[in-house]
């Protein structure tokens, strides 16, 4: 079996070596074949130069920055595997590569790690009924996390996919550049008919948004904004009216009205494509919308 391990970066230099690193140290089951493919995202810090070299990576230089979605699809158009292993820069396989994720961010990883307790970063995405996308299991302890082997859909940063699965659907949509990309592909391959699972034993160490950081305007706009257009894309009605609303309460009595309204704006204005691709999905889909809207979890703690 012909496996691409596909890591995606910009401007993280240090955090794309340890990985590579990582990835190096990892033991392969019989008969694998792994190719590491490093794609390069514009980085003024000297990635590509320091990685051309590498005799076992492909690297993939892009001339700019096209998010992490853009990133992968030119890994798939350069590679020809039969399976993609998605890492972004900031994890280190510390197990059999799979969507279980262990890490830090920040204070509240750094509190965990002195308490001893290894805390988790996700066992997959989950959505809600508000159309909110999230990382399932997030921050609880080790060792209790759900036992459940299907998940609505994969986390971008660590996940094994079929390159059937993507030649069926199509690569990552370029246009929601960071965030909520893994979510709306979920959605793609599962009114394709294909099954996303969470593989318990397979751990890989994560430094969250190391490269953004949760609290950026950057990270918080793009989430807010790709979150109503995904919901646009793909949910039920139902679920888009809740997050709209969701997201006009926000701009009216939340924090930050000033950022969250440029934010609903701009999901607004992409409205119309967002509907564009909401009728190609819907033409090529061989499952029920309600089929994957039966996953949807309800608003609160993370199940």
């Amino acid at each position: 079996m012909r496996v691409a391990v596909v890591v995606v970066t910009w401007n993280a230099l240090g955090l794309t070596r340890r990985c590579l690193n990582s990835i190096r140290d990892q033991q392969l089951p019989a008969g694998t074949q792994m190719q590491l493919v490093v794609v390069d995202n514009g980085s003024q810090d000297g990635t590509a130069a320091a990685l051309r070299d590498e005799p076992d990576v492909l690297l993939v230089a892009l001339p700019d920055n096209r998010g992490f979605g853009g990133g992968v699809n030119a890994a798939l158009a350069a590679t020809s595997s039969d399976v993609v292993v998605l890492l972004s820069g900031s994890f280190v396989p510390a197990g059999p590569t799979g969507p279980a994720l262990v890490g830090h961010d920040g204070r509240r990883w750094a509190r965990s790690s002195e308490d001893g307790v290894r805390l988790v970063n996700s066992t997959g995405n989950e959505v809600t009924r508000s159309g909110n996308g999230r990382d399932r299991d997030w921050l609880r302890p080790a060792g209790t996390v759900s036992a459940a082997a299907e998940v609505f859909g994969f986390n971008g940063g660590c996940a094994a996919l079929s390159r059937a699965a993507l030649d069926d659907v199509g690569g990552f949509t370029e246009p929601l550049f960071m965030y909520y990309e893994d979510t709306e592909l979920s959605w793609r391959l599962r009114r394709r008919g294909w099954d996303v699972r969470h593989v318990p034993d397979a751990v890989t160490v994560h430094d969250h948004a190391a490269s953004s950081g949760t609290a950026s305007a950057f990270f918080l706009d793009h989430n807010e904004r790709n979150r109503i257009l995904v919901c646009l894309m793909h949910a039920p009605w139902a679920v888009t009216l809740r997050a709209a609303v969701r997201s006009a309460v926000r701009v009216a009595v939340g924090p930050q009205r000033r950022r969250r309204a440029r934010a609903l704006l701009a999901a607004l204005a992409r409205a119309p494509w967002a509907l564009q691709q909401r009728r190609a999905v819907d033409r090529t889909a061989t499952v029920p919308r309600a089929v994957p809207a039966a996953l949807l979890v309800p608003d609160g703690a993370s199940s």
